[in-house]
């Protein structure tokens, strides 16, 4: 069988996308409502640029509007698999890899999408979360459960959902990747030069199918862990929501504050970030985007 040739994110169009979002003042957190509307102009307008069905979903949330940017290639489809990132910030600082690296993994991967014009039997929601962060996470008011519930409640066939998260930090020294306890000894490096899936036991088989999918002949260490699902690892993004509605859902993610010493702080900068191996996380993960 012919395989497509391997698809390629473009390092520069990443670089661009996080210089943006790292720029904003003041910082995209859920305060600053006038930041906020910037990066859904930016993430909107790319979106359209890409032919993209566009639409946007609003919700209140301690008596403001929130926004999710939502682009769907092949919106005819009954199937449909959700790539997401959050687009704001914990607090005042730039947050590059917390997580303008997701979201320019999110927008570069529809921007492959767009390229290819790849034949699929489902349908791709791409989709920009607001308030993944404190003091929302892990209640209903988050973008993603709004977006999850949404689904759920019209009856969508949700194949699965991939969740980018922190994708840009990485270090080749020998022992820079922190083991938060004994039990995850073993589980993966303690190089941190690697990408890991994470996601629980009772979506094994779908994350297993994502893992393998991006790990042939990437260009970067993809690891995998399955945590039970009581595990606080395990949910610790927006792929949570989904898992509320039974939809399986994954992600993609560099151990974020296990390995980033700069986890939520004003130096998650632009230049701690490694492109070269976040552009090889984005092309492995377009693979597994188009053979779902």
């Amino acid at each position: 069988m012919n395989r497509p040739p391997y698809i390629h994110a473009r390092q520069p169009r990443l670089y661009n996308d996080v210089l943006f979002l790292t720029e904003l003042r003041p910082y995209r957190n859920y305060r600053n409502l006038e930041s906020l509307a910037r990066v859904c102009s930016y993430v909107r307008a790319e979106f359209e640029r890409l032919g993209l069905t566009v639409e946007e979903q609003q919700w209140e949330a301690s008596g403001n509007t929130y926004t999710n940017i939502i682009g769907s290639y092949n919106p005819e489809k009954t199937k449909r698999l959700i790539v997401g990132a959050h687009y704001d910030v914990a607090g005042d600082q730039p947050g590059a890899d917390d997580n303008a690296s997701a979201v320019a993994g999110l927008l570069e991967s529809a921007r492959l999408i767009s390229e290819q014009q790849p034949e699929l039997d489902y349908r791709i929601d791409f989709v920009a979360y607001c308030l993944e962060e404190p003091p929302f996470f892990g209640t209903e008011q988050m973008g993603s459960y709004v977006h999850a519930k949404s689904l759920a409640d019209a009856g969508v066939n949700v194949i699965g959902m991939i969740c980018y998260e922190m994708i840009g930090y990485f270090s080749d020294a020998p022992g820079s990747q922190d083991i938060p306890d004994a039990a995850l000894e073993g589980l993966f490096p303690d190089t941190a030069n690697f990408i890991i899936v994470v996601g629980t036991t009772r979506y094994q088989a779908f994350n297993e199918k994502v893992h393998a999918l991006m790990a042939r002949n990437a260009g970067i260490d993809v690891q995998i862990v399955n945590f039970p699902a009581h595990n606080l690892l395990a949910g610790l993004s927006d792929h949570r929501s989904y898992w509320a509605f039974g939809y399986p859902a994954l992600m993609i993610n560099d151990t974020s504050f296990i390995r980033n010493p700069n986890y939520h702080m004003l130096t998650d900068t632009i230049d701690t970030l490694d492109f070269p191996k976040m552009t090889a996380v984005v092309s492995a993960a377009y693979r597994a985007i188009v053979r779902m």
